[in-house]
């Protein structure tokens, strides 16, 4: 298999739920002041891959555009985050209206309970007026894929993050070439990335959305806990 390039950060490296990591000078950043140390825990991995996707890819999100984000995990609420500092509207989708309620309390402009409404991309198209969102947030993979193709508009991009659904479905890339509309696969993000976005952090005041801190001798609780599926946003170990 092929390691990411070293300006990755977030990768696969091992050995970081520890009281003690030695990092390179490289890996290490100045966090924004107004964060604790749990909220500046969850910004390597989500928060910087939610940037990328949104910020670091063309076209470049303008006010005014929509975005569909899928789900409400850590990478998803950063994204909505981001969106709605950049002036973007957001639809959200879930499998739960307590979710999809918590969504918009964040600001979310409309939900979409994707177990009412299996078709989502129908629903999306309707809330778009048949245009179409400007940047899909695409965390599901090969199993919502087509949907999300179908959902993005005109010129629009489409930021493939995650496969939550699992690595099997059925795309045709048609659609995009129809649309001049652009997939890209994102995976983390670059060090001025990460500088990039924790100024916009800072300016903002976004605080990340943790649903739940576990202290350190409860971290396999705190793994089951994500694979429940039930948490909204990040999950944080506290190692101190």
């Amino acid at each position: 298999s092929r390691l990411p390039p070293p300006t990755t950060h977030g990768g696969p490296v091992d050995g970081m739920l520890a009281e003690y990591a030695v990092l390179d000078e490289q890996d290490a950043v100045h966090v924004p002041a107004h964060l604790s140390f749990e909220e500046a825990a969850t910004l390597p991995c989500a928060a910087v891959t939610a940037w990328h996707g949104l910020m670091e890819t063309p076209p470049p999100l303008k006010p005014g555009a929509t975005v569909l984000v899928l789900g409400s995990g850590g990478v998803s609420m950063f994204a909505l985050q981001f969106a709605r500092a950049a002036g973007a509207r957001v639809i959200m989708t879930s499998s739960s209206d307590h979710k999809l309620q918590r969504g918009r309390d964040l600001g979310a402009t409309a939900g979409i309970n994707y177990r009412q409404m299996p078709e989502w991309e129908k629903e999306v198209l309707r809330l778009t007026d048949g245009q179409g969102v400007d940047c899909v947030v695409e965390v599901g993979g090969a199993g919502t894929l087509a949907r999300s193709i179908q959902a993005v508009g005109a010129g629009g991009k489409i930021a493939l993050i995650g496969v939550l659904s699992g690595p099997q479905g059925d795309t045709t890339p048609h659609p995009l070439m129809f649309k001049n509309a652009s997939l890209h696969g994102i995976f983390v993000g670059s060090r001025g990335m990460f500088e990039r976005m924790n100024r916009a952090i800072e300016a903002n005041g976004i605080r990340p959305v943790v649903d739940k801190v576990f202290p350190f001798d409860q971290a396999l609780d705190a793994y089951r806990y994500q694979q429940s599926g039930a948490h909204f946003g990040k999950v944080v170990i506290a190692v101190s």
